[in-house]
């Protein structure tokens, strides 16, 4: 029983010391300087055309219509309006 708790042991071993590293690393890349820096941004009155709300609303529109094209199939017409015509020709002979 004790053989099976060994290489336990080990993976635990070896997973206390990974952290541990881990911790050190991230610890010695702390800096305690300060430092300040300045950051200035500029606004600009022009917009991307994509900003505007009109243009989503023109192309929700025109995807709303090209769906509803699609789904009616793009015939002329519904199904009820399809007509078959039929001919039917007759022969009689008489002696």
């Amino acid at each position: 029983m004790k053989k099976i708790f060994i290489p336990a042991f080990y993976k635990y071993a070896f997973l206390v010391v990974l952290v541990s590293m881990t911790r050190a690393i991230a610890w010695a890349q702390d800096s305690t300087m300060t430092s300040s820096t300045k950051t200035t941004t500029t606004t600009s009155e022009q917009q991307t055309w994509y900003a505007e709300p009109w243009v989503w609303v023109v192309g929700g529109v025109v995807l709303l219509i090209l769906v509803i094209l699609m789904v009616r199939g793009g015939g002329s017409g519904g199904g009820s309006e399809h007509t078959e015509r039929v001919t039917v020709t007759k022969t009689n002979s008489s002696d």
